[in-house]
């Protein structure tokens, strides 16, 4: 099992820069595929971004392409979501998630933390 707890999310206006992090614990973070999702108001919870377990395959939603960079450093148990170039539309509580299934990218993530809001002003 695996706890994660995101940080780093904000109020900033549209075009500004945000990092986001979660940091987890637990079993070995190396063995673990990690993603962000987000949820806005009244919307569902939607897919942004994975990263394979040593980093080698990343996966973007078409909404942050260009934009967002995912990333991990293992040795920290730490996985990020840089946001750049930010619109109001990106406006959400992000959550991290993992799974330790061996298929990339995972049908299902089993471990979620409890999110960090993210808001973009006009």
């Amino acid at each position: 099992q695996v706890l994660l707890v995101e940080s780093g999310g904000s109020l900033v206006q549209a075009g500004d820069s945000l990092r986001v992090s979660c940091v987890g614990s637990g079993r070995t973070f190396s063995s673990y595929t990690m993603a962000w999702f987000r949820q806005a108001p009244g919307k569902e919870r939607e897919f942004v971004a994975a990263i394979s377990r040593i980093g080698l395959r990343l996966s973007y939603a078409d909404s942050v392409k260009g934009r967002f960079t995912i990333s991990r450093d293992n040795a920290k148990n730490t996985v990020y979501l840089q946001m750049n170039s930010l619109k109001p539309e990106d406006t959400a509580v992000y959550y991290c998630a993992a799974d330790d299934s061996v298929s990339y990218p995972p049908l299902t993530y089993d471990y979620w933390g409890q999110g960090t809001q993210v808001t973009v002003s006009s």
